[in-house]
């Protein structure tokens, strides 16, 4: 059996187990969801499903990276992307569950900790690793150097968008957890490809874990990932794309991220110039679809199978 196929299956035994100890003690401690009251009513019957359940999927990815990362240092990147992140969003939640704001913490409080593990990560990948500042462009597959101030603020850009767009997507049972399984499935064979052998455990072993947590996380959940789940994944699917010195693939592969998070923007904006009235039904736009009708495991394949989609594309323009 290969490197990959071993770590996700691992990593998805690992952590059905881990859910399986972890899910019971958030439940019986009442970690439950408070769901806004301005979203569908028909989300109004998981409130007190348990969250944070994101916990889970953060310490087996981490715990098996840390198997390797003695002989394979460049781990150290997604071992802090997704510890740093998947911190931001468990303090997100801390405050969502103990103080029952739905809101979690303010948005220049959350930015303000996105952007210190970005700063941090931007140190590692250029100061520790010197991992350069080369970028492939998909489809033609030519590597461009960027000048540096220029790679700092685009790579900054993919972190602190990415992270966010995946905590958006995270809205409907199972949705986020999918795409971001489809999206790393598809980077481990593009590391494989690239014969990336840090990236082929990375991203197999988030696949595996991802996977995993789908148990819990299907409709109807059982468990939500929370923001510590979502924002952990979002920097996953980041720092993988740019140590495969791929970011710019993230505007496919990620499409339905993409997607939710303008038609947030749209909402906002539109919001404000017309004073009052709404572009969509409600953003993120999966919510929209909810609301014009469709269900919500029905919109959750739909996302699934478009990202499916364009990781195929995808693996054969790159």
């Amino acid at each position: 059996m290969n490197i990959q196929t071993t770590l996700l299956f691992v990593s998805f035994v690992a952590t059905v187990i881990l859910g399986l100890i972890v899910v019971p003690i958030l439940k019986k401690k009442k970690i439950g969801q408070v769901v806004r009251e301005e979203g569908p009513k028909s989300h109004l019957q998981k409130n007190g499903t348990p969250i944070m359940g994101g916990v889970v999927m953060l310490v087996v990815i981490n715990a098996i990276l840390a198997f390797f990362v003695k002989d394979n240092p460049i781990l150290v990147l997604p071992m802090v992307a997704t510890l740093g992140f998947g911190l931001i969003g468990f303090l997100d939640d801390f405050k969502k569950l103990y103080l029952q704001d739905p809101e979690g913490m303010s948005p220049k409080a959350k930015m303000l900790g996105l952007f210190v593990v970005t700063i941090a990560l931007l140190v590692l990948y250029l100061v520790v690793f010197k991992l350069g500042t080369t970028t492939i462009i998909p489809l033609i597959n030519q590597p461009i150097t960027l000048a540096l101030p220029v790679f700092i603020l685009f790579i900054a850009f993919i972190l602190l968008g990415t992270t966010n767009a995946v905590n958006l997507t995270d809205g409907l049972d199972g949705l986020a957890t999918g795409v971001v399984a489809i999206i790393m499935t598809f980077f481990t064979l593009v590391a494989l490809k690239q014969q990336n052998y840090e990236m082929v455990v990375f991203a197999s072993t988030v696949a595996g874990s991802c996977l995993g947590f789908l148990i819990f996380n299907m409709h109807p959940a059982k468990v939500f990932m929370g923001d510590t789940g979502s924002l952990a994944l979002g920097g996953a699917v980041a720092i993988c794309a740019i140590c495969l010195k791929m970011p710019l693939i993230l505007a496919l592969v990620a499409l339905v991220c993409i997607v939710d998070t303008i038609s947030v923007m749209l909402q906002v904006v539109y919001f404000k110039i017309s004073k009052g009235k709404r572009l969509f039904k409600m953003a993120p736009f999966h919510h929209h679809l909810e609301l014009s009708g469709y269900k919500e495991t029905t919109v959750v394949l739909i996302f699934w199978l478009i990202t499916l989609i364009c990781c195929i594309i995808g693996y054969f323009i790159v």
